[in-house]
Formats: structure tokens, sequence, C-alpha cells
């Protein structure tokens, strides 16, 4: 047995013994919903550890993350519904069945030569399994998972839309399309009264389309948002540094000295 395997059955057994009727008094409390927020949480300091290229802190992150996940196998597995081993089972067969350019090849299956042509490819399996198993969602986006950050789910929606064809030829398209969309927000800006529920679409139109510009550009937005999150914050920061450190109060500056403080933290090269 290789180490792996070795040591993902021990977190098994730990996990089981915290559940156990002499367990751990808070892992006996939990539920799958009682999780949710642990998984989310884990999910992001996962990311975290990506961006900054932690490398040791990404072994930590990945750890956790998968705790979380025998954990709620091992909730599932005590209700009698399934175990850890059927969950394994199934993204393995899945990875097999969805990758036959690899593993079918012996079959007659064609080798595919871009990543393209594989996501193409496996959004066809995909489509077909729709078909054929009635547990799965019968439309395109019927897969798109709806608790999914908004901005990540318009990416995905995007997604699975251009597989098919219903896409942008042009990234120039997509620009057309956000200045379209720019006007149309304007356009209720300047109208006087503001209309808020319009205000409301016209902004979820505008943001829909920069989405789908970050997809045909091979950005992924969600973590093009978290790092201009973090810049921002990081510049922010050092402005209040630098005023309150002067002794100023924030809140005093003028429009102008607010520019040249900006501009002073970007000329030294923050984040």
């Amino acid at each position: 047995m290789s180490s792996a395997a070795i040591e993902f059955d021990r977190l098994i057994a730990i996990v089981a013994r915290l559940r156990a009727p002499d367990g751990c008094p808070w892992d006996r409390e939990q539920t799958i919903d009682s999780l949710k927020p642990f998984i989310l949480e884990e999910t992001y300091e996962v990311l975290e550890a990506i961006d900054q290229h932690d490398h040791r802190g990404l072994c930590e992150e990945l750890g956790d993350f998968l705790f979380e996940a025998v954990f709620v196998a091992q909730l599932e597995e005590e209700a009698g519904r399934f175990a850890i081993a059927d969950a394994v089972k199934s993204v393995a067969d899945k990875l097999v069945r969805r990758h036959p350019h690899v593993f079918r090849r012996d079959q007659g299956e064609p080798s595919l030569g871009t990543a393209d042509e594989v996501r193409a490819r496996w959004e066809q399996i995909k489509s077909e399994e729709r078909l054929t198993q009635p547990d799965k969602p019968k439309t395109l986006l019927g897969g798109v998972p709806e608790g999914l950050p908004s901005l990540a789910r318009a990416f995905q929606i995007g997604s699975r839309a251009g597989s098919v064809g219903f896409d942008w030829t042009r990234t120039d398209d997509v620009l057309a399309k956000i200045q379209e969309e720019v006007d149309e927000v304007r356009e209720v800006v300047e109208a006087g009264a503001l209309d808020l529920a319009r205000a409301e679409e016209e902004m979820g139109d505008l943001l829909f389309a920069i989405t789908n510009l970050s997809r045909k550009l091979g950005i992924e937005p969600e973590t093009a948002l978290r790092k201009a999150n973090a810049k921002f914050a990081a510049r922010f920061t050092a402005m209040e540094t630098r005023i309150t450190g002067r002794g100023q109060q924030m809140h005093q500056l003028s429009f102008e000295e607010w520019d040249a403080e900006w501009n002073a933290v970007k000329a030294a090269a923050i984040v």
C-alpha cells in the first residue's frame, strides 16, 4: 500500500473516531449543513495559498480541505447513504469516462491535440450523460450550481454556452458589448431620478459582459478580482499609514490630496 493510501486510511479512521459515541462532543454535533461554512472557508484558504504561491501553506490547506470532504462523507455513511470510497470511485470513474482520448485509445478513440478539443469533447460526453442518467440535469446550464459565487457562476454559464458555439467570435466583439452595456448604465444614471430596478439590471448585464471578456482572455475572474481586492487593500492601508503617521485625520483630506497620496503609494510600487 502506498504512503498516500496509508495516510488517507488513517484520516478516515481519525474522523470516524471523532464521531464515535465516546468521541469529540463538537464533532458529534455537526451536520452536513453546519459544515458548509467551514468547507467554504477552507476552499478560500486553498485559493489564497495558491495566489501567494505559498507551497508549504498549500500543503496544510489541502489537508484541511480533504478533512472536510472526509468529514462530510463520514456523516453520509452514518446515515446509510454512501461512504468516502464511493465518492472516490465516482470521481475516478468519471475521469476515465470523460477522458476517452487518454484511456480508450486502444479502442479506437482518437487522441486530442488541444485543450479546446478536450473541452468540447468533455461537454459532449456530459451532454450524453444528461440524456442517459435520470439524476443528471437535462439542460446544458442545469448543472451549473446556483450556490456558486455570482462571478464564478457567470464564468461557468458563459463557458457552457460557448462550448456549443453560442459565443462571440472575437475578443473585440466582447469589448463592443461591454461598451454597449456601459452606455446603457450611463443612460440610466443620466436620466434624472434613478430607476434603481433598471440600474440593477443594467449593472448585472455589464458585469456579465465583463466576466465573458475575462473568459475570452483565459483569465479566471474570481482570481483576478481577488488579486485586485488585495492590491487595493494594500495600497489603501499604505495611504492610511502615511496619513495617520503625519498626525492627520483621513476624513479631512480633499479629493486632490487623496489623489496625491494614491499616486505616491503607486509610485512606491506597493503591490
